[in-house]
């Protein structure tokens, strides 16, 4: 059996495989997102740990599983999360800087301005963007009182999740990072190593940096007290690419999309990194294999966070599930369009600047109107990843293969397939991110032989046919674009407000 933990955005997730790929228990502990500021997101690492360590114990209960009897664990996390620790104590020094956050977004803008965008591209495979995570140690390690001193003294430690869970797993004896989740930190090159030049750029100590590992490779045990026996650690990747390996997408040209708190489209590329002509990301794949793999990748910021925010801001639903239904009472949405752009847009636009809109409104709209335009624009932003993907491919997409957990959404999968006029496919088992890290964990230690055994366990559960006339859709992307352009309403306001400002000063002198 594998025990895989999967830390999420909004909450740790544990679950228990066995060697048919069949998950024999799920726990789950939520995880709360702060808000400090317009566009800062953060969490607190500690509570990050006691909901996944929680979630791990209560998985192992109801699967009836002994960590004795355990082959591995694998672990799977939200990527670009920052956090810095002191290595004497384990304690964390600031909280833990979410993925989604902005607060970094200046310095990258005057990082762009200043012309160091194409070396960032050439070297990382990354544009940059607040998203990332060195901005973000950068940021701790300027704001915490002698935090850069101290991490230049080695007395501090940086980490995206999987280096926090594993350290705090191994009772601080381990420091470590897999190659898939270090690809996000903007630090680490296409040759797979710490970067100098990144390093200087952004001013972090090398001292502080954890050591690099495979993604199907035992690094080290558990300590025994913690679940009940010490437990190989065997697999670690980020969610995105875990969730590639959970779709059996080991092969160059395969894809998939996760459907989560953001939505993210990884095509595997093979053992040669491809850089985009559109505004993509290279990243680094989590191989089963010695050799380093990589994907293309297009990042959507915000896809069930929108559902979230009907849910729990506006009271729109009482739970997620109940969006499919609403939006499937109206027959369009009345015109109605929302770009849930509550922190920036990510790719293709990467603009940190755009806000949140919805455009269309009438007094004849409804809840009912939007929840299908939040759903619906799940699936248009989707829609633009692939776009740029067939581009840089150069040949249109077969199928999409759909996981996550907004995937069990049977509207939104089949306005997908519409809207993309591709099939789309969801597989039996949508928590491939979890999966994912189990086979990775797995492979390594032998409980699978071969990527081969691990693809015969993939089985589609419902494929869903495009049924949209391509004019129609054509008019709905274009309704979309002209959205989106709205969206950028507070960036172009406030560069004429700059502007502005700058001709009165011009005029007085």
């Amino acid at each position: 059996m594998i025990l895989s933990l999967d830390e999420g955005t909004t909450s740790a997730r544990a679950m228990v495989f066995d060697r048919q790929a069949r998950a024999l228990a799920t726990e789950s502990a939520p995880i709360e997102c702060r808000y400090p500021r317009p566009g800062w997101v953060e969490q607190d690492p500690e509570q990050i740990w006691r909901a996944q360590l929680s979630a791990a114990r209560a998985a192992l209960e109801r699967s009836g599983v002994a960590a004795s009897q355990l082959a591995a664990i694998g672990i799977t996390n939200q990527r670009e999360t920052t956090i810095v620790w002191d290595r004497k104590t384990g304690a964390a020094i600031a909280p833990a800087i979410v993925w989604q956050c902005r607060r970094t977004a200046d310095f990258c803008a005057r990082l762009a301005a200043d012309g160091h965008a194409g070396r960032i591209a050439e070297r990382t495979g990354l544009v940059i963007d607040a998203y990332f995570s060195a901005s973000k140690i950068r940021w701790i390690l300027d704001g915490v009182p002698d935090a850069r001193r101290r991490a230049e003294a080695g007395e501090l430690a940086f980490g995206t999740v999987d280096s926090w869970l594993i350290w705090r797993l191994t009772g601080g004896r381990l420091h470590v990072i897999d190659r898939s989740n270090a690809s996000r930190t903007m630090l680490l090159n296409l040759d797979g190593d710490w970067d100098p030049e990144m390093l200087d750029l952004f001013g972090v100590p090398r001292a502080m940096l954890p050591r690099l590992t495979g993604s199907a490779e035992t690094v080290g045990v558990s300590q025994g007290p913690l679940l009940g026996a010490e437990v190989p650690i065997a697999g670690i990747a980020g969610d995105q690419q875990a969730a590639l390996v959970g779709q059996a997408c080991f092969r160059p040209g395969l894809s998939k999309n996760t459907y989560g708190t953001g939505c993210f489209f990884l095509m595997h590329t093979g053992d040669r990194p491809v850089h985009s002509r559109n505004r993509l990301l290279t990243t680094v794949a989590a191989s089963p294999r010695s050799r380093m793999e990589y994907a293309l990748e297009g990042s959507v910021f915000i896809a069930g966070a929108a559902v979230q925010w009907l849910r729990d801001s506006l009271g729109i639903v009482k739970s997620a599930a109940e969006t499919g239904t609403l939006a499937a009472s109206v027959p369009d949405t009345a015109g109605v369009y929302f770009v849930p752009a509550f922190v920036g847009l990510g790719a293709p636009y990467w603009n940190p600047s755009a806000r949140g809109t919805i455009t269309g409104l009438t007094r004849a709209a409804t809840a009912a109107h939007l929840a299908r335009a939040t759903l619906e624009a799940i699936a248009y932003q989707t829609a633009e990843l692939v776009e740029a993907m067939e581009a840089d491919a150069g040949e249109p997409l077969a199928e999409l293969r759909a996981d996550g957990g907004a995937a069990a959404n049977d509207f939104l999968l089949q306005f997908q397939a519409d809207i993309l006029g591709r099939p789309v496919v969801r597989p039996a088992n949508i928590e491939t991110t979890a999966l994912g890290a189990a086979y990775l964990a797995g492979l390594a230690v032998g409980v699978w032989g071969s990527t081969g055994e691990i693809e015969g366990f993939w089985k589609a559960d419902r494929r869903f046919e495009p049924h949209m006339d391509s004019a129609r859709r054509q008019e709905l992307m274009a309704g979309w674009k002209q959205a989106v352009t709205q969206a950028f309403l507070p960036e172009l306001v406030h560069r004429r407000d700059a502007e502005s400002a700058e001709d009165r000063r011009g005029s007085e002198k």
